[in-house]
C-alpha cells in the first residue's frame, strides 16, 4: 500500500527591515515548534495560490498570489511518506497578523533573522534555508532541495 504524499507551501513574509513573520505552532499531537505560515495545497491550486490562501487563513494578512514567488521545492520523508514543500517568498509586509486558528497557533511575531527561535518546524526551517542559507537550517539526510530557476 502506498501512502499519498503531502503537498504544501511555507510562506516567508519579510518585513523589509531584517525580520520575518514566525508563529508558535501548537498542533495537537506534536511537540510545540516555531513555524512560518503555510499549509497543504488544495486540488487545482498553484503553490503561489496556496501560499496566499494559507497566509490569509492563518494570519488575516491578504497578499496577492501574483506577488508570491516560489524559491525552491523541498522534498523530505520525515513523516515516513513523501512531503513536498514549496518555499514561497511573499512581498514585504507589516500588516497586523492575528491568530485565526488558536487550536494550532499560539501567536505571531516578527523576529530578527539573526535571532530566530528554536525548535523550528522542520519544513519551515527548510523554507528559511532555501531563502537565506546563512540562517543555518541545513537539510537532514534524505531531504532534497530543488531551487527554482529565475524566470
Amino acid at each position: 500500500m502506498t501512502t499519498a504524499p503531502l503537498l504544501g507551501a511555507g510562506v516567508i513574509v519579510p518585513t523589509g527591515d531584517g525580520r520575518v513573520l514566525i508563529g508558535r505552532r501548537t498542533t495537537a499531537g506534536e511537540p510545540p515548534t516555531w513555524s512560518l505560515p503555510g499549509g497543504k495545497v488544495d486540488p487545482g491550486e498553484s503553490f503561489e495560490r496556496t501560499a496566499a490562501r494559507e497566509l490569509a487563513e492563518e494570519t488575516g494578512i491578504v497578499l496577492p498570489a501574483e506577488q508570491m514567488r516560489v524559491l525552491a521545492v523541498l522534498l523530505d520523508h520525515e513523516l515516513g511518506r513523501p512531503r513536498l514543500t514549496a518555499a514561497v517568498l511573499a512581498p514585504p509586509s507589516l500588516a497586523t497578523a492575528v491568530v485565526t486558528e488558536p487550536h494550532s497557533c499560539g501567536g505571531w511575531e516578527r523576529l530578527p533573522l539573526d535571532a530566530l527561535p528554536e525548535p523550528m518546524f522542520y519544513p519551515s526551517g527548510l523554507v528559511l534555508g532555501a531563502w537565506r542559507s546563512e540562517l543555518g537550517f541545513a537539510p537532514r539526510t534524505g531531504t532534497h532541495a530543488y531551487p527554482v530557476a529565475a524566470r
